[in-house]
């Protein structure tokens, strides 16, 4: 089966981000907000070792270090440039490691880390699953996973738009909130618990709204993109597409849909299933939609 992601592209695309980044990134930054007050789930344990995935310019792990002053912080990302910025936020004073590497294959020994943190990284890893095995084999028995993703009603006005001015995709696909527990399901975490929320952005015009995801490195990585320009025509009959879309305001809205999740790493040697049955559950008819559109 041919890949869906091109992992080489989306290093390249947050490479070149990363300057530019925190100026541009304010939607990433409220999401990061909202999964940071998650932590509150910890109580008054104090972690040992807590990992940051997909740690981009290393506010989490600042916002960590600062939390828990003792514990050893390490940002991991694919993009070294960002971890080059990342070593602004840790300072002298309160310095956590930085690691280049993949989220699909952690470099840190089995059940050593008591905290894995990852916001808006995991919309660009095809294999969730894998990826959240991965997660658990690093975490110690009872850790917690903290994550965040986009959903499948992200960018959806920009999906449309150019779905008719060609039949290539021009937006990356989104896992749901069904696919996202039942990834954490299958690698065996417990108790998971899911949230979204859905915000709305607004821009002057398309190209201020494809501007502002070049900046941020949130370009479409699919292994399927076209690889050449979008021509004047197409971009034309998306431009006109999106224009129906204007608000009274005179603005175009953009959708952005995030996902958040928390589970538990379960006791040591536990097992995935017990008599044919799933351990954990995730109630969807029971999680809430928060809507919160944004100016």
């Amino acid at each position: 089966m041919d890949p869906l992601f091109d992992p080489r592209h989306v290093r390249r695309a947050f490479s070149r981000a990363a300057a530019g980044y925190d100026a541009a990134a304010a939607l990433q930054q409220e999401v990061l907000a909202r999964l940071l007050e998650s932590l509150a789930y910890l109580e008054d344990k104090v972690p040992q070792v807590v990992l940051d995935v997909g740690s981009g310019t290393g506010h989490a792990a600042a916002a960590m270090r600062k939390r828990w002053p003792k514990a050893q912080v390490v940002a991991l990302d694919l993009a070294l440039p960002m971890l080059r910025q990342a070593k602004k936020q840790a300072g002298w004073w309160k310095p956590f490691a930085r690691v280049c590497a993949d989220a699909r294959a952690l470099p840190l020994a089995e059940g050593s880390v008591d905290v894995v943190f990852s916001n808006l990284c995991l919309q660009w890893v095809e294999d969730l699953p894998a990826v959240f095995a991965g997660f658990r084999r690093v975490l110690r028995p009872g850790g917690l996973l903290l994550c965040s993703s986009f959903g499948p009603e992200t960018l959806g006005e920009l999906r449309e738009s150019f779905a008719q001015a060609d039949a290539v995709p021009h937006v990356s696909p989104f896992a749901s909130i069904a696919q996202f527990g039942d990834a954490l399901v299958a690698a065996g975490f417990r108790d998971p618990v899911l949230d979204r929320d859905l915000f709305t952005l607004t821009y002057p015009d398309l190209p201020a709204l494809m501007h502002e995801l070049r900046v941020i490195g949130a370009t479409n990585a699919m292994a399927a993109r076209r690889r050449s320009l979008t021509g004047r025509a197409r971009f034309a009959a998306a431009t006109a597409a999106y224009e129906t879309l204007r608000t009274g305001e005179g603005r175009l809205p953009s959708t952005w849909q995030v996902l958040y999740a928390h589970a538990w790493a379960p006791p040591p040697g536990a097992p995935i299933r017990e008599g044919g049955h799933e351990i954990a559950a995730v109630p969807l008819s029971r999680i809430p939609i928060r809507r919160r559109p944004q100016p």
